[in-house]
């Protein structure tokens, strides 16, 4: 990196077709935490809005987790975390059909993502953090959780939304 600053070029389509993701965002978000140890998520949309995300964080750290939820995919039911953060710039691809979540690091966190839909309230849907069906390890003690995040059904309770996902056609790659 030069010693005034840098550039590196993040998200072009072509990048990501050379590895077998067709990616093409729609919608850019911002978010922020104050508290270290807030959770956010665990989120996805069904038809007719699923989308997949790609997700960084510019301020502060996350440990920032998908959990696959392909009914084909041999990854079904399995979750992947991974530290993101401001100064390691590293950004997470979450498939179509994956719920996504964070919890953050540090006091003070941003941040950004970009999504292939856009937002829908009535095609939202989310799966809990702390479900057991899952079985999450957040690196952190939760110290803050939205109510709808808390809210959400358990596994064991959504068997038909899970069957509606089964049904869809469209898959991730």
């Amino acid at each position: 990196m030069m010693s005034g600053g840098g550039f590196s070029e993040r998200g072009a389509p072509e990048i990501f077709a050379e590895h077998g993701v067709y990616f093409l965002p729609v919608q850019a978000n911002f978010g922020f935490s104050r508290t270290r140890g807030t959770i956010r998520g665990m989120h996805f949309q069904e038809a007719p809005a699923i989308e997949a995300k790609l997700v960084r964080c510019t301020r502060g750290a996350i440990f920032d987790v998908l959990v696959d939820l392909r009914p084909e995919s041999p990854s079904h039911g399995q979750w992947y975390g991974v530290e993101l953060s401001a100064a390691n710039a590293r950004m997470l691809y979450v498939p179509e059909n994956c719920a996504h979540g964070y919890q953050t690091l540090e006091e003070a966190t941003e941040m950004y993502y970009m999504t292939s839909a856009f937002y829908t309230p009535s095609a939202a849907r989310g799966v809990r953090f702390d479900d057991p069906a899952f079985g999450i390890q957040w690196p952190l003690v939760v110290t803050a959780v939205s109510e709808q995040d808390r809210n959400w059904p358990l596994r064991e309770r959504q068997s038909a939304q899970f069957r509606t996902l089964a049904s869809q056609e469209r898959s991730c790659r």
